[in-house]
């Protein structure tokens, strides 16, 4: 590889080599979801990108500490510092208890991310279990003198923070505008008079009675903020300083933008690389439950919603994810699916012929050109869509080889085959979701090959055009050689 590992850094607002602390260890934090739903599209692409930065810093001999939380308490109705817990709502709604809730939704995004052939992370926390680091924090935050105890809660002073920090730099807000536009809004929320500033955000909340997930602290019974499980877990598993912190766009502001303040407000420096994938839209249009477009994964791969055709397989909504660049907003819709199945399946067609393509003495093609630049795509800040037109650029020589239309000598086909291989399965992560069904189809086209051998072999020749016409018409291609006849199918 003659090109280096390029990522965009959100705070720096520019592309920067990637550079571990201590290499060859790299470690990085993705915010995961909070578990009180199924997982939606939404879910699958931060999960997705970082799962292709985690499978191609592997490939590339780093040795990674991939941590991924799970949120269980402390994320609010309304993303702000009131309201009931979202995944208390619901299990008082359901009379269960907050953590069959959690775990009934973490087995489900589970089972989603693995049908998607997503890789588990080395380390997947969850924020309930660690209470014990998050008021170990706070208190921190607390002696350094930017936060402050009012009635039991604990909320970051921002505008003391802001006296000698940038707080608003990964973000682009100015403390200026959030004083005079958020924090008036703001102001309409009940519980807003315990604060010195409406832009302040909660450490630790005291706990209504009525409140059902709350621990004992310093200040109050009551439950962390939702800022600060990061912050901690983050802190506990990848140390004081670490390389790339990731999430999704929509949680720049205030989520990230807070846990960074907190952090270094106790000592811990900014992540070296943020890096943040964009919105899902659904027929150009934001997901929402006003609109009624929301999609589950779950509903996608069953087809059961009213905006589905049909069903859709994991792979196919894993290689529609890597038709678009991560930072890029990505529209989806019935037609973009088809097209992305397509894609999938010229793909898989092209990776199962890569080992027994005929070889020549000379290639006609310039296999360690092609290899260097999908390394310096994917370098590029993880260009997965130009990766994946480079694939098809030689998923097209591959079939042009078996065609006998081209030559390939036998070093660039080894060449050709490992490199296809492992960026179309180790790296971009894709897998065939039809052996079985490619294993049964083999032994049917065998037993019509047969029948049309002995045909040819009768002088039968009505009945041999007849099958090889009428596999033509259900895209199928039999190809007759001196060694007998071979078939494939047409994408």
């Amino acid at each position: 590889m003659s090109s280096r590992l390029h990522i965009y850094n959100t705070i720096t607002k520019q592309s920067e080599e990637f550079k571990p602390i201590e290499p060859p260890f790299v470690g990085m934090y993705l915010c995961g979801p909070t578990v009180y739903g199924d997982p939606h599209l939404g879910h699958s692409r931060g999960a997705v990108m970082m799962d292709v930065l985690f499978r191609y810093l592997t490939h590339s001999d780093y040795k990674v500490r991939y941590v991924r939380n799970i949120t269980d308490v402390g994320h609010l109705l309304n993303d702000a510092d009131e309201g009931e817990d979202k995944i208390g709502k619901i299990a008082k709604a359901n009379k269960v208890e907050p953590m069959e809730v959690a775990q009934q939704y973490t087995n489900a995004y589970h089972q989603a991310l693995q049908k998607m052939n997503v890789l588990p992370p080395s380390i997947e926390p969850r924020a309930s279990g660690h209470i014990i680091e998050q008021i170990e924090m706070v208190s921190e935050i607390i002696e350094n003198g930017f936060a402050y105890e009012s009635n039991g809660s604990v909320y970051f002073d921002v505008l003391k923070y802001a006296e000698t920090n940038d707080y608003g730099k990964l973000s682009g807000r100015k403390i200026e505008d959030l004083i005079a536009g958020a924090g008036e809004e703001r102001r309409s929320l009940t519980g807003q008079e315990e604060k010195k500033n409406p832009n302040d955000f909660a450490l630790w909340k005291k706990a209504t009675p009525e409140h059902i997930m709350k621990w004992n602290s310093p200040w109050s019974e009551g439950f962390p903020g939702w800022h600060i499980e990061c912050s901690a877990m983050s802190d506990k598993y990848l140390g004081k300083q670490f390389d790339i912190h990731a999430g999704g766009m929509d949680l720049l502001f205030p989520h990230h933008e807070s846990e960074m303040a907190q952090s270094h407000s106790c000592g811990r420096s900014t992540p070296n690389y943020w890096m943040h994938n964009n919105m899902i839209t659904i027929n150009g249009q934001k997901m929402a439950k006003s609109l009624n477009n929301g999609v589950l994964i779950e509903e996608l791969f069953s087809g059961d919603h009213h905006l589905l055709e049909q069903a859709y397989t994991p792979m196919t909504l894993r290689f529609f994810l890597l038709q678009a660049h991560y930072r890029s907003t990505q529209d989806f819709s019935n037609e973009a699916l088809q097209a992305a199945e397509k894609g999938y399946k010229r793909l898989m067609n092209a990776a199962s012929k890569t080992e027994t393509l005929p070889t020549s003495d000379v290639s006609t093609m310039n296999i360690a050109e092609w290899s260097e630049k999908l390394y310096a795509q994917l370098n590029n800040d993880l260009a997965t869509p130009q990766v994946i037109a480079t694939l098809f650029e030689a998923a097209k020589w591959i079939n042009e080889v078996d065609a006998k239309k081209m030559k390939i000598a036998a070093a660039d086909k080894e060449l050709l085959h490992t490199t296809f291989h492992n960026f179309t399965f180790r790296i971009l992560g894709l897998a065939s979701e039809d052996a079985g069904d490619n294993e049964a189809m083999d032994g049917v086209m065998n037993m019509v090959l047969d029948i049309r051998k002995s045909a040819k072999e009768n002088k039968d020749w009505t009945t041999a055009d007849k099958i090889r016409d009428g596999l033509k018409e259900a895209g199928v291609e039999v190809m007759d050689g001196k060694e007998g006849s071979t078939y494939k199918l047409n994408q």
